[in-house]
């Protein structure tokens, strides 16, 4: 499995002295501060020097001036699984993306697929199913999505097991 977790991505420069403006594509603005390592997709390690939450703003070590932030502009920057654990604390019911990724996922006791996408819509998150193959062998959809609403539809996640349980998830395959 890949490491990387995808957190932002960097825009433009904001005055002279390095600023970028961030896109955070996370559900966890704290992870950036001060001192705290990120990667970007052109493999440079970047050290953060100072973050603005309020003007959407963050400046990196070495990359203290307008000419050396530049280059920095439409990168993407990506965190490790470690330091994501390590810096973001999650609520009940709460869950990383990539810990919900390739989980199966079950009604009552029959195995409706495995979750292969997660996708982020205004109103909630959807786990984007692969159903399984005696379900496709029986005319079902390839995959569905199933809401990612506690207690409406999911009833329990067990990460370490890699399950998920759920209810009302077969109405949803059998009309997709």
């Amino acid at each position: 499995m890949n490491n990387k977790v995808y957190v932002a991505k960097l825009g433009k420069t904001v005055g002279l002295q390095g600023h970028l403006r961030l896109f955070i594509d996370s559900d966890f603005p704290n992870q950036f501060k001060k001192d705290r390592v990120f990667f970007t997709n052109k493999k440079i390690t970047l050290k953060v020097l100072e973050y603005n939450v309020n003007k959407e703003l963050i400046k990196f070590e070495d990359y203290e001036d307008i000419d050396s932030a530049k280059k920095l502009t439409n990168m993407e920057l990506f965190s490790t699984i470690e330091d994501t654990k390590e810096s973001c604390i999650l609520e009940e019911n709460e869950h990383f993306w990539f810990d919900l990724m390739d989980c199966e996922v079950y009604e009552d006791d029959l195995l409706l697929g495995k979750v292969s996408d997660i996708h982020r819509f205004p109103l909630n998150d959807y786990l984007q199913v692969e159903t399984s193959k005696e379900l496709v062998d029986k005319e079902l959809p390839k995959s569905f999505l199933i809401p990612h609403i506690f207690d409406n539809f999911i009833l329990k996640v067990d990460i370490e097991s890699k399950k998920i349980f759920v209810k009302d998830a077969y109405d949803i395959l059998e009309n997709s």
